[in-house]
């Protein structure tokens, strides 16, 4: 057999053996931790991603009151951890402590101001910490037909200090959106986006009059994994905050989510 047949026989083989991912869920991704290190958990609910005896959970309510919620939405309380430190509107002020890491799951796409949330982290974090995210791929969740968030829109609402989140914003997130099933979008099945459109955008209006200014949980930014690397550089090298990307964990098929690892540089 000649050596060209060879070489076309081994790269037959190869792009017919499916990629294997060296972290193939989410578990095992928060599982990179060390065991021995100091941890903070931010907005867990009743779906913690770490426990343990060097781990802390950070959330909007005390646990009570989270086991409380849970019961409503039909969730079993036996989730919620112990909650260490409360923080009504998300803000990290209240912690007094530092830590070797911090873990969020799909908790910055809600962050009103993106930069105070990654430079309160960095604040809590020893020398040498990491930000372990698992962020949402809007691609193949409920956000398919928005668009990936510029670093112009994450700067701009961190000059204007942003504490809630834009009428816009708030529209978006609840008559902008689609479903939320991973496996349909990457089958390339999207759903409607004029589903109710105008019924679900009157909804919002009234939902932003009733607020009459105060908080609306919503997500205010949407990113891909390139977008989100090419967001967090910008800001590294534009001196807003001091992290980098250590490492990307690409949006698996069929899932709706990508990991990151952010490391102070």
């Amino acid at each position: 057999m000649s050596v060209a047949r060879r070489i076309v026989r081994r790269l037959r083989r190869r792009s017919a053996t499916p990629v294997r991912h060296d972290v193939p869920d989410r578990n095992a991704f928060v599982g990179l931790i060390g065991t021995s290190q100091r941890v903070l958990e931010i907005g867990p609910f009743a779906h913690p991603m770490v426990r343990g005896d060097n781990v802390d959970h950070l959330d909007v309510l005390p646990t009570e009151g989270l086991r409380q919620r849970a019961i409503s939405l039909g969730m079993d309380p036996g989730g919620v951890p112990d909650i260490r430190w409360v923080s009504s509107g998300g803000d990290l002020d209240c912690v007094t402590e530092r830590y070797d890491s911090v873990v969020s799951s799909h908790a910055i796409e809600h962050q009103p101001d993106l930069i105070r949330h990654l430079q309160q982290v960095e604040a809590l974090l020893r020398p040498g910490g990491t930000y372990y995210l698992l962020v949402p791929d809007h691609r193949y969740c409920f956000d398919h037909f928005l668009v990936p968030s510029t670093t112009a829109e994450v700067i701009g609402a961190h000059v204007e200090r942003r504490r809630v989140h834009t009428a816009a914003s708030v529209i978006e997130h609840r008559a902008l959106t689609t479903h939320n099933d991973p496996v349909r979008h990457w089958a390339g099945d999207h759903g409607d986006p004029l589903e109710r459109r105008t019924e679900r955008i009157a909804s919002a209006l009234q939902e932003i009059q009733d607020a009459v200014g105060g908080y609306i949980d919503v997500h205010a930014w949407y990113f891909t994994p390139p977008s989100f690397r090419r967001v967090i550089d910008d800001l590294r090298e534009s001196g807003f905050v001091g992290f980098s990307v250590q490492r990307m964990f690409p949006t698996r098929p069929n899932a709706n989510e990508f990991w990151c690892i952010l490391t102070i540089a």
